[in-house]
């Protein structure tokens, strides 16, 4: 996983918890790579995974939560930084069909060697959006937050539903337009 993931997850438990949470979470876990991150280096994703069953076990929040809020968390460090990607999209719908087809294309420039999940979308019935997100880490949790994110961001009313197709490595995401 790319390092933007790591500095940001530990921006947000600085932010949401303390420096000195975050500190210890990087001594508990142990982590081959010390805890040094920087935002264009590669780790390996049960780094991650470390950090946020430390952080659950002093919090007493469940990992899922966890994963899910820094999801959210990270959707709005995204709008900050790279702006253009919202713009260019009017809604929810419009944003999350085009994640595959010029976002993450867009991230891969941005961050070389990033290896990104994929989705395949359904959008025959009128006022829904059906998603099906898989990837090689179970990491859905996380989607479902940058899900959250973006429709907080766009301001719409948009139902979610989640049905898990595997251990977290594949989810479907159901949103439907509330009326």
């Amino acid at each position: 996983m790319k390092g933007m993931i790591f500095t940001t997850f530990l921006e947000m438990v600085e932010s949401k918890f303390s420096l000195s949470l975050a500190d210890d979470i990087i001594v508990a876990a142990d982590l081959p790579s010390g805890g040094s991150y920087t935002t264009v280096g590669t780790y390996g994703h049960q780094e991650i995974i470390a950090l946020v069953v430390q952080l659950s076990d002093r919090t007493g929040i469940p990992v899922a939560d966890l994963v899910q809020t820094f999801g959210h968390y990270l959707f709005s460090y995204l709008v900050e930084k790279h702006p253009y990607f919202m713009e260019e999209n009017v809604n929810v719908f419009d944003f999350l069909q085009r994640v595959d087809s010029y976002i993450h294309v867009e991230v891969r420039k941005l961050y070389p060697g990033a290896e990104l999940p994929s989705f395949e979308f359904d959008a025959s019935v009128p006022g829904q959006l059906i998603m099906i997100y898989r990837s090689a880490r179970p990491f859905a949790d996380l989607a479902e937050g940058l899900i959250l994110g973006c429709i907080e961001h766009y301001g719409e009313r948009i139902e979610l539903r989640r049905d898990n197709l595997t251990d977290g490595t594949s989810a479907r995401f159901v949103l439907t337009k509330a009326g």
